[in-house]
């Protein structure tokens, strides 16, 4: 499930899947709106992205490129040593929590 003008971490969930060569069936949501759909599958944040895998929903970008991963075991997203992994993982949530809130306030002032 996604949004119409899609956030970053709704396009690294879409990259994952292209690059590991997974197909896919997008469902556009209606943000302001959020249907009994997204509700259903995402009940706790209430937000996209949400992958549902044989009807099991996996929300959070970052839950969902590591739950890919791990499934589709072609062209590796992240890297096998544990340590260079973990290294990955900080840097991901480094950006998602510094660099990227800092972008979205920007994009906001000049909406």
């Amino acid at each position: 499930m996604g949004g119409g003008q899609a956030p970053l971490s709704q396009k690294r969930v879409i990259w994952s899947l292209k690059i590991k060569g997974v197909e896919y069936d997008y469902v556009e949501e209606n943000l302001p709106e959020k249907s009994p759909l997204l509700l259903q599958h995402n009940p706790v944040y209430k937000k996209i992205p949400v992958l549902v895998h044989h009807d099991k929903p996996i929300a959070e970008s970052l839950v969902i490129m590591e739950y890919i991963d791990e499934t589709w075991k072609q062209n590796q997203l992240l890297p096998q040593d544990p340590y260079e992994r973990a290294k990955a993982r900080f840097w991901a949530k480094f950006f998602d929590e510094k660099v990227n809130h800092s972008l979205v306030s920007v994009t906001m002032l000049f909406d």
